[in-house]
């Protein structure tokens, strides 16, 4: 399953929301990438998430797949349009 998010926090998803990113979705079973424009990336990779560059309004794709999909697909969604510190 997949979705579309909007990224909320001012500064972006730089090391430290990245790395709370990361942990989330290492925290579930299912696979989790995040796509932005055409670069798809592995949510559970830090490098893989700070790559993206994700700035304040970046529209991202969450994609989950496998166990528990639902609910990793609400919970790093709801990060990324969080504000992180």
């Amino acid at each position: 399953m997949q979705k579309e998010f909007t990224i909320a926090n001012p500064l972006g998803i730089h090391s430290r929301p990245a790395g709370e990113v990361m942990k989330k979705a290492k925290s579930f079973p299912c696979d989790v990438f995040i796509t932005k424009v055409e670069k798809r990336i592995n949510a559970k990779s830090i490098i893989g998430v700070l790559a993206l560059e994700m700035g304040c309004g970046d529209k991202v794709i969450v994609e989950t797949n496998g166990e528990r999909e639902q609910e990793a697909l609400d919970e790093v969604g709801a990060m990324l349009e969080s504000v992180l510190e």
